[in-house]
């Protein structure tokens, strides 16, 4: 083509200079030495768009670099140079500055893909555990007043189209097509440039929490804690207790900072994957037809419901996830903080061994949640308790709220008393659409009844 003098990439080289820039800025002074497809900032290019769109960001914007560099030293590990231990990332991507300065003094546009930098966790579940004794200050991870120091970096996708579709055991050629079709033509490149082996997709990335030293993570000597967690923003950050990602996230911050004060190091990994990678739409469309279902929300059918609406009851897949623990040179894990069979059956089947697999502490799982319990130990996941019988799944029911909007009524069924505080939110919700104020609220009856009340009347 015209123009176009691509920078090679030799993936897997081990040095950055001879692997070279990941370049897919479409900047005047940088679009012929492009040799990826799609956009800096996963999920986030297209408001990078809109803004140049409604005229609040130049098109010929590039950044400044000044200061940037991490904090700490991070690399090079030997996975660095084994194309077949990262396929998802740039373990480069945090080293722009220092390798690349000559380019940038071009004005090549070349951007970092990671970030890496130190901050402070405040959470209130560490001040508890900081009164109740179980977690002790020491004043170099936790200080007394709950801050915990944490460094943490932030890694968007950079795929390696060709080891991708070795992960996932297929042909490079039909990846690119499916990218292509099921993105709308999002990419036509994807089709048109053979040549070009790199892709920055238009998905969220990733997070890592370290808790310790960052730069013994990859002595062979050093104890490490980890967690791997998967975005779940009803339950993470706002307490939903339909499941138990809130409470295993605390669970693992808190074994991590336990291994960080033994002199070890701990790791959150934390992906954007809401909904096992299905979206909250979906999510919140399984959590209805799960609640509504005849028989109520039961572990037995607790994945068949995602099925039936999803097509599959988990897109995460987990095949390129291990990517990150090579980037971090891990090779062993003292102690996994996951249930998962997928994410350990990948991290191990990557070369790292995992040694001691932790689940998660009865004390710590919600009511509600033992429906997702019970189905994902049934499932294969592991668990230090025995593997429940199909009547215990059956057996295993979760609190049922149906809604039956019209002129006619206004039902709520609610399965335990326990939940009064439910009916309470719902009542208040419903005030809008009820013409007279309802009864108080504890004259409303509690246990199995089904509560009715026609429109208007209190």
């Amino acid at each position: 083509m015209m123009g176009v003098d691509p920078i090679p990439i030799n993936w897997g080289a081990k040095t950055a200079a001879e692997r070279g820039p990941v370049i897919v800025s479409r900047h005047i002074k940088t679009m012929k030495y492009r040799n990826a497809i799609g956009a800096h900032g996963g999920s986030y290019c297209i408001y990078r768009a809109l803004a140049v769109a409604s005229g609040n960001l130049s098109e010929m914007h590039r950044p400044d670099f000044t200061n940037t560099q991490a904090p700490y030293k991070f690399g090079p590990n030997p996975q660095w140079s084994d194309p077949k231990k990262i396929v998802s990332l740039d373990p480069w991507g945090h080293l722009i500055v220092e390798n690349f300065n000559n380019l940038l003094e071009q004005d090549v546009d070349v951007r970092p893909t990671i970030a890496v930098t130190k901050a402070h966790l405040k959470m209130a579940e560490i001040d508890e555990a900081l009164k109740n004794g179980s977690i002790v200050p020491d004043d170099k991870v936790v200080s007394a007043d709950g801050n915990v120091s944490v460094v943490k970096a932030a890694v968007e996708p950079v795929w390696l189209l060709k080891g991708v579709a070795e992960r996932f055991n297929t042909s490079e050629s039909v990846l690119r097509r499916a990218l292509f079709e099921d993105t709308g033509g999002m990419y036509p490149e994807l089709i048109t440039r053979p040549d070009m082996e790199l892709f920055l997709p238009p998905i969220g990335g990733l997070t890592v929490y370290i808790f310790g030293n960052p730069e013994i993570i990859n002595k062979p000597d050093t104890k490490l804690t980890v967690r791997v967690h998967d975005e779940c923003n009803g339950s993470d950050v706002f307490g939903s207790d339909i499941c138990t990602c809130r409470p295993y996230l605390i669970y693992g911050i808190e074994e991590c900072i336990k291994q960080a004060q033994s002199g070890g190091v701990g790791i959150i990994v934390y992906f954007r994957k809401e909904g096992r990678a299905l979206g909250e739409v979906t999510k919140y469309l399984v959590y209805n037809a799960r609640k509504r279902q005849e028989g109520g929300d039961t572990a037995l059918t607790y994945f068949k419901r995602t099925e039936c609406i999803a097509g599959v009851k988990d897109m995460r897949f987990q095949a390129m996830m291990p990517d990150v623990l090579h980037w971090l040179g891990i090779t062993r894990i003292d102690r996994f903080i996951s249930m998962s069979n997928m994410k350990y059956e990948a991290i191990v089947g990557s070369g790292i061994s995992i040694i001691n697999r932790v689940d998660l502490p009865d004390n710590l799982i919600p009511e509600d949640s033992m429906v997702e319990i019970n189905a994902k130990i049934a499932d294969g996941y592991f668990s230090s308790k025995s593997k429940p019988e199909e009547s215990d799944l059956e057996n295993t029911v979760g609190r049922s709220c149906q809604l039956r909007a019209g002129n006619a009524y206004q039902i709520i069924e609610l399965a335990t008393a326990k939940f009064l505080d439910g009916i309470r939110a719902t009542r208040l919700l419903m005030l809008e659409s009820i013409s007279e104020s309802p009864a108080p609220l504890n004259r409303c009856p509690v246990g199995m009844e089904l509560l009715e009340r026609r429109r208007g009347v209190g």
